[in-house]
């Protein structure tokens, strides 16, 4: 290997790493807040896809469940994910605060450690 591969130690020590944290957003959330959830992304078109999956919730928290909900046991969910810079969530968040008020949306962060296509 040529040492233009690698990088110069005294290099680091006058630029800043460009290395991008990407992360993965997850949103659970019923289905009546889909079309603006999906609407708040879409609308920001610097965004990346998503992936919107239908997902059944199990709790013991019945309280907004409707009857064919109780009675199955389970509550209809939408799951969201999104793959994005660490940077960009604090922004994504306060957009989708704006638009949806909702303490029916949960949202956490996981680490995305690698990631392409296989092409």
């Amino acid at each position: 290997m040529s040492t233009s591969q690698h990088p110069n130690p005294t290099d680091t020590a006058t630029k800043p790493p460009t290395h991008t944290e990407w992360v993965r957003l997850n949103l659970v959330f019923p289905p009546a807040l889909e079309d603006a959830i999906t609407d708040t992304l879409i609308a920001d078109p610097s965004l990346p896809g998503f992936t919107l999956l239908q997902a059944e919730g199990h709790s013991s928290d019945f309280a907004n469940a409707s009857i064919r909900e109780q009675v199955r046991g389970r509550v209809d969910k939408r799951l969201l994910w999104i793959v994005t810079e660490r940077q960009r969530v604090d922004d994504l968040l306060a957009s989708l605060r704006q638009r949806i008020s909702s303490r029916d949306v949960r949202w956490w962060l996981e680490p995305v450690l690698a990631g392409g296509r296989l092409v």
